[in-house]
């Protein structure tokens, strides 16, 4: 559902606005009959990080860091 509210009332009532949209419903807010901004809920955060998911899975040579003399010859 949308609900339409004039910039007056939406300074007065803010916080009810929020609760609306964070419920699900949007809220638009008009200034002389003009939609000028839309309130709506924030997508659901992301899962948090899984640190070491792809351990063991691939190694690092031990010359990963080695200087590469094609490289050095741009230098």
């Amino acid at each position: 559902m949308v609900t339409l509210v004039s910039m007056a009332e939406a300074r007065r009532q803010l916080s009810a606005m929020v609760a609306q949209a964070a419920a699900g419903e949007e809220v638009i807010i008009v200034r002389h009959g003009k939609p000028q901004a839309r309130l709506t809920a924030l997508a659901p955060a992301r899962g948090r990080i899984q640190y070491g998911l792809l351990k063991g899975t691939f190694t690092i040579p031990e010359d990963f860091d080695a200087p590469d003399p094609e490289v050095e010859a741009w230098f």
